[in-house]
């Protein structure tokens, strides 16, 4: 294979890693921000973090293995957007630690107050997780300030700009929408209704930020201008996903809302991934500043035997996922004598 081939090869695994990451790990953060508000009870908390319970730390994988395969296979990528997002990033994981040990400790006690505690620190760490990955990816469109040593030169508060926040804001508002449409699926009774009409109020704020970050992503970024590969009817058809959730909430086609929902987030991210192709990240400073896959990626023997542990290892993950989403496919109810603790 050549070494062209190989970085192109590469930089589209890593996007199907990221993809991934948010097709699974969207409605975990949009169900982890519901939970609060949409559980009155702590039986129906409880029956709310079941639907997430057996698979939301195997989603976060697709996360360490994206973040693990820009490492290896473009060090000089890794470099520049760890060190250049770090505070971000820290917060980040701490957002993803808060939100994990939650999960883990909330049942080790039956008394409201630490169990109310905990609902809490889920919600937080969801929505902390969403915003700051939405705020990122928004940044990485823009283009943040690199110089020709392939620095970023930049600050925390360089990230917080309206684009930047713009983008966290619309990953929070369509995780949320992702996680009601899930429950809507997982749940039964009434909370089941609750979680329908919540998504139909959510489905509104999400429409409306995503119409303004597509038009912003116009206006204020260059990546619909300088097109690395045409992503053909891809953005059109993320567009229709999403005016299209709302026609199936309203017929309670919960499956089918569910799932236009999540192509709406994959056919965003491909038509990110598309657009910016080659770049990887785009420099403010000086176009000529910005990294690509030819100058950010590994050498050829590093990237062949990536390629080949990938080709091994790969269908072992998909398969192990794809049997956890099998074994725990049926509804959750709140009757308590069902409810795993």
């Amino acid at each position: 294979m050549s070494y062209e081939f190989l970085q192109t090869l590469w930089f589209i695994l890593i996007a199907v890693l990221w993809i991934g990451f948010f097709f699974l790990e969207g409605f975990d953060f949009g169900v982890g921000m519901l939970l609060p508000f949409l559980g009155k009870k702590d039986e129906e908390r409880r029956a709310i973090i079941n639907t997430v319970g057996p698979t939301w730390d195997g989603n976060e994988v697709w996360l360490l293995t994206a973040g693990g395969a820009t490492f290896a296979a473009f060090p000089h990528w890794y470099a520049t957007m760890f060190s250049g997002f770090y505070l971000a990033l820290f917060l980040l994981l701490v957002g993803l630690i808060i939100r994990g040990i939650s999960f883990e400790y909330r049942s080790k006690d039956s008394n409201p107050k630490w169990r109310h505690t905990f609902d809490w620190m889920i919600a937080v760490g969801s929505f902390l997780a969403a915003l700051l990955l939405g705020t990122a990816f928004a940044n990485l469109a823009r283009g943040v300030p690199i110089d020709a040593n392939m620095m970023y030169t930049g600050n925390l508060f360089t990230l917080l700009n309206p684009f930047g926040l713009l983008g966290g804001l619309t990953m929070v508002t369509v995780f949320l929408l992702y996680g009601a449409t899930f429950l809507t699926l997982k749940l039964e009774g009434n909370l089941r209704e609750r979680a329908r009409e919540l998504s139909k109020k959510l489905y509104v704020v999400a429409a409306v930020v995503v119409v303004l970050l597509a038009v912003f992503t116009y206006t204020a970024t260059d990546i619909t201008s300088k097109i690395g590969v045409n992503p053909g009817f891809v953005p059109l058809a993320s567009v229709l996903a999403i005016v299209l959730v709302i026609f199936f909430i309203n017929r309670k086609m919960e499956g089918w809302a569910f799932v236009m929902t999540a192509l709406h987030i994959v056919l965003t991210q491909v038509a990110f991934f598309t657009l910016m192709f080659p770049r990887v990240m785009i420099s403010s400073t000086n176009p000529a500043f910005s990294l690509t896959i030819y100058n950010a990626s590994s050498s050829q023997y590093t990237l062949t035997v990536m390629s080949i542990i990938a080709l091994i290892f790969v269908p072992i993950v998909l398969a192990y996922q794809g049997w956890t989403y099998y074994q725990f496919r049926k509804r959750i109810s709140t009757d308590k004598k069902s409810l795993v603790y």
